[in-house]
């Protein structure tokens, strides 16, 4: 008996495209709901203020003392508390708002590629979050540090509530996607864009892009520079590790029948 064609797999699960529109539909009303349930909650604890205080604690520390954040806008110290706690509601939500992402395109999707998609979708979210976690306990303290050590004594640092958190985002942002570099070389060697041996060979020009890179999107430090170049190389490597194993896991079935013949 032969081998089952991988094209019935799919067979049945087709649906009208009103269909499609309105489960679309439910499971965007389902992502925004956990964001607003995930806000509520951050704003009832620790709260709006509280959420603030904590992102402005590395800052903070390295100010003189005494010395606190100002607001030169009137509603500044109502909307900047505001958008944190949304910015926080939306990443404690993110794993429910990706399962929505999965739950909607997993139908269409063969057996082989539901093994790739998934765990690049909970790999991709680990990596942000540990980004953008490495970026708060790690690169803040050393950065305000640094930046402190050459401040004049004549000069009292007073740093806007609104540049802080936009200079906060832009780096949570720049480590954040950094870090998906492994998740962007397994893709590439998965779709056949790029080889594994091709990757390897690209080393040595990864790492003068990733200098590159680190120069552009972070403060003009050595400190914050090496803190984002020298992950990406690492992650770099990890990237081809991992393109490997998924590429051995992740085949079609009548490529993988293929490979066991040779």
């Amino acid at each position: 008996m032969g081998a089952p064609d991988s094209r019935d797999e799919l067979e049945g699960s087709e649906q009208p495209f009103v269909a499609h529109l309105i489960e679309l539909r439910d499971r965007l009303i389902r992502a925004v709901l956990a964001i607003v349930v995930c806000f509520g909650a951050l704003a009832l604890w620790p709260g709006p203020s509280a959420l603030y205080d904590l992102l402005a604690a590395p800052l903070v520390a390295h100010l003189p003392a005494g010395t606190t954040l100002i607001a030169t806008n009137v509603i500044s110290p109502f909307l900047v508390p505001l958008k944190i706690t949304l910015m926080a509601a939306f990443m404690l939500a993110l794993p429910v708002v990706l399962y929505q992402v999965w739950a909607f395109v997993a139908p269409g999707l063969y057996t082989h590629e539901k093994k790739l998609v998934m765990p690049l979708v909970v790999s991709s979210t680990l990596l942000f979050l540990l980004g953008v976690a490495f970026c708060y306990f790690f690169v803040f303290g050393q950065v305000f540090k640094f930046i402190q050590s050459f401040a004049p004594k004549s000069i009292t640092a007073a740093p806007d509530i609104e540049a802080y958190l936009g200079f906060v985002l832009s780096m949570f942002i720049a480590f954040g996607a950094a870090f998906e570099v492994p998740v962007v070389v397994v893709v590439l060697a998965r779709m056949g864009i790029v080889s594994i041996e091709k990757l390897k060979g690209f080393r040595a020009y990864f790492i003068v892009v990733a200098f590159i890179i680190a120069a552009i999107v972070t403060p003009p430090d050595v400190i914050s520079q090496l803190a984002l170049a020298i992950p990406m190389c690492i992650l770099y490597e990890i990237g081809i590790w991992a393109a490997k194993v998924f590429i051995k896991h992740t085949q079609a079935p009548d490529a993988a029948a293929e490979d066991g013949a040779v």
